[in-house]
């Protein structure tokens, strides 16, 4: 797990596992961890981490349902989750999924000291919408970034100039279509983020290192030059620079299979 300060108000921590970023947010008193690293030594350590560093954590947020990201809840079970209403209907309408893909990682990975994950008293939060913290008048931002999946939400915290924006913009990972998402949907994403990359000094990815403004931009022409190869050209598609790997492959022929439709029999 590497712990990276990119503000003094803001830490990343990034788990060794996919490279899953958790941002906690000092504001004031208060403060929140968006996201979660894997590992349980990870989990526990994030509690200390935060603690040596006098950040506060009053509440989680997750970016999307998938089971990596919802993991707040084991290193902080008292502390209340929220998430956007896409992410909170995707959860009530899969009850018991995350933890059943969290047990087969843990089973794949020989993991046998993990806590529990609970994921009762979820709070919706409306997207788009901004939601109030502290009191300094300080806003969180809340914006649709549906298309990796059915559901999702980017956070913008305006006065430190950061965007946590999910499974988009990564460096390491090329653009996934999963179960729910689509080309059309994940491309309509990249196109809000244009506006609020171009607001944001760091930009924080689901996977990969923080990045700054520029980086991000080039990311994102990169990543929608890909999808819109997929949709016309499918396996024949270029994967971006620097993500060609075979693992990327991998997930490109999952893009493949998902975007592709067959005809009639």
């Amino acid at each position: 797990m590497k712990v990276l300060a990119v503000h003094p108000d803001v830490i990343v921590v990034v788990s060794r596992f996919w490279q899953t970023t958790c941002t906690a947010v000092r504001a004031g008193e208060e403060g929140f961890v968006i996201d979660s690293p894997v590992y349980p030594d990870e989990l526990e350590a994030l509690a200390g981490v935060l603690e040596q560093a006098g950040f506060p954590v009053s509440g989680l947020l997750a970016t999307h349902a998938d089971w990596d990201h919802l993991l707040g809840r084991i290193a902080f079970p008292e502390a209340a989750l929220g998430v956007g209403e896409t992410t909170a209907r995707r959860l009530a309408a899969e009850p018991g999924q995350a933890q059943r893909e969290l047990r087969e990682f843990d089973e794949e990975q020989y993991v046998d000291d993990r806590r529990p994950l609970a994921l009762a008293g979820i709070q919706s939060l409306p997207v788009p919408g901004r939601l109030s913290l502290g009191a300094d008048d300080r806003e969180l931002e809340l914006h649709p970034a549906d298309g990796h999946t059915a559901d999702g939400t980017a956070f913008m915290i305006p006065w430190l100039g950061v965007l946590v924006c999910g499974d988009y913009l990564s460096p390491v990972e090329i653009p996934w279509i999963s179960p729910g998402g689509s080309v059309e949907a994940y491309l309509a994403t990249l196109e809000r983020f244009r506006a609020l990359v171009d607001r944001a000094e760091t930009i924080v990815p689901g996977h990969g290192r923080p990045l700054n403004s520029a980086d991000a931009v080039r990311l994102l022409e990169e990543d929608a030059t890909y999808l819109r190869a997929l949709a016309t050209d499918g396996a024949g598609a270029s994967l971006p620079p620097g993500r060609r790997t075979n693992a990327q492959r991998r997930i490109h022929a999952e893009n493949v299979e998902r975007t592709t439709t067959l005809p009639p029999s």
